[in-house]
């Protein structure tokens, strides 16, 4: 995290050397310091919001927060996150495409043994299994789409139960780590809802595993996905849980969902409950994550191509392209 300007740069590793000794109103000093060497500093900007926020000195916060989105409107360090959960902004249906590229491009070396090793990731296994045990074991797929692939896991899984299994993410630091296990018939770097809508091909099976935690309006995502299934074709996802209606922003910077808004949107789509578990995905602070793992199915007598509702933001020349 570089500014560009040498004097800056060496405030920045005073204030965090302040900051780990914690002399936290020393280091906000010293880094405030550094934003008037370099004051369109986003990454040092919006370091000082996050130390200014922890001291409780919200209002500064909540001006550094909207610093960063004026001088970047795509958001790629999530300013408007912190805003949301501030309470100053509503939160979006969905994180921003930059921030949640560029955390992942950043987090992707180490992704696999954070999330697996330390926090004990268990989703892309629990939702292999929960498939097979509603298609039968030994089902081959002929056609499988892995939404959000990241850097493989679900792939890994659920290789052997596909005849051609293609992989999407908007992460390009993912995608290449991904490209490196050969496990993939075709990878491409993508949005995961854009990739699906306009899809010509259609799949038997669409797996998304810990991908909907980074929206929170599925009405999108699943009629996208319900229209590149074939009659009779399953998806599966999983989501992080959360008691009563609809979906909420948490502090990790992800989105939780309730059952009842997890069946209207199936519902809506044209899709049908097939099973929904109830599990933990990981540890978060230490403590299990509560999530469900859902499984929802095409009707068998489903027409290729017909039309569902069309979701909010899709232009008339979206649907028609999809």
């Amino acid at each position: 995290m570089t500014s560009g300007n040498l004097l800056a740069d060496r405030r920045l590793e005073m204030a965090r050397a302040l900051h780990e000794r914690g002399d936290a109103a020393a280091a906000v000093e010293l880094l405030e310091q550094a934003m008037e060497l370099a004051p369109e500093w986003i990454d040092g900007l919006f370091l000082l919001a996050g130390w200014l926020e922890a001291q409780e000195r919200r209002e500064e916060a909540v001006a550094a927060y909207a610093r960063c989105m004026a001088l970047d409107p795509s958001d790629r360090v999530g300013a408007v996150v912190r805003l949301a959960l501030l309470g100053v902004l509503a939160a979006t249906p969905e994180l921003p495409e930059a921030y949640v590229a560029g955390v992942f491009d950043d987090y992707a070396d180490r992704f696999e043994t954070a999330l697996v090793e330390r926090l004990g990731y268990r989703v892309p296994g629990a939702l292999h299994d929960l498939v097979a045990r509603l298609g039968g074991a030994g089902t081959l797929h002929a056609r499988v789409l892995d939404l959000g692939c990241g850097t493989g896991l679900a792939g890994e899984r659920f290789r052997a139960c596909s005849s051609w299994l293609e992989g999407v993410d908007l992460s390009a630091g993912m995608v290449a780590i991904a490209r490196r296990k050969s496990i993939y018939d075709v990878l491409e770097v993508g949005e995961a809802v854009s990739f699906a809508g306009l899809k010509t091909r259609h799949y038997d099976l669409v797996v998304a595993a810990d991908v909907l935690v980074y929206m929170g309006d599925l009405e999108a995502v699943m009629v996208a996905v319900s229209r590149a299934l074939v009659p009779g074709g399953r998806f599966a996802f999983s989501v992080e849980a959360v008691e009563g209606e609809g979906f909420r922003l948490t502090a990790g910077h992800r989105y939780a969902h309730s059952q009842p808004y997890l069946r209207r949107m199936v519902e809506k789509a044209g899709l049908a409950m097939e099973a929904v578990v109830e599990t933990t995905c990981r540890l978060e602070a230490g403590q299990p994550l509560p999530a469900f793992l859902v499984v929802a199915r095409r009707p068998r007598d489903a027409i290729v191509g017909e039309d569902v509702a069309t979701p909010r933001g899709w232009t008339e020349a979206t649907r028609l392209a999809s």
